[in-house]
């Protein structure tokens, strides 16, 4: 899979000009996923790495290491094992959109990832989504397909600087609910 992008997504005279992009990543699940975890498109940092939660200010493997008590997964092999050992797949709501950055909020013409080929495959039993833009997308876009209500997780972005570690892990531990 590949990425596709247009125009520059830089800032001209002042005005934030929109990137397309296409989805790039491949979905992480296999037959004994028990959970599915949402981000909403990946940022440009994971575009660039090949995988979700990308950007190394981004607390997610931290903090599902330290629920796990395992060390932070460095690499793309890791995480990918570290999902699929816990029993976590792991995508994003959005296959391909419009937007600024790596800013969720400036999203436009989103087109959904088809989810179900996940839950065809794996017997999901929870779906977070990570902030509150993949939880509304998902619920617009993919809820009724799916057929799960997710949770909405708070982000583990950097951008969202007023949650602290404490209180993401607490949010996270849900996750650990239902994995093996």
């Amino acid at each position: 899979m590949g990425i596709s992008l247009s125009k520059a997504g830089m800032v001209s005279g002042g005005v934030a000009e929109y990137t397309h992009v296409v989805h790039g990543i491949a979905p992480t699940y296999n037959e004994r996923s028990r959970v599915l975890v949402l981000g909403s498109v990946p940022s440009p940092k994971s575009r660039e790495v090949g995988f979700n939660y990308g950007h190394p200010q981004n607390r997610f493997w931290r903090v599902l290491a330290q629920l796990a008590g395992e060390p932070v997964p460095q690499s793309v092999d890791l995480r990918r094992d570290f999902c699929l050992r816990h029993g976590i797949a792991l995508w994003d709501v959005v296959a391909e959109c419009d937007i600024v950055g790596a800013s969720d909020t400036s999203i436009k013409n989103p087109i959904p990832n088809r989810l179900t080929d996940i839950t065809e495959v794996a017997p999901i039993e929870a779906v977070f989504c990570t902030g509150a833009k993949a939880h509304a997308l998902y619920r617009r876009l993919c809820e009724a397909d799916v057929g799960i209500e997710a949770v909405r997780l708070p982000s583990t972005s950097p951008a969202n600087a007023a949650c602290t570690m404490d209180q993401l892990l607490v949010a996270y531990a849900q996750i650990f609910e239902h994995c093996s």
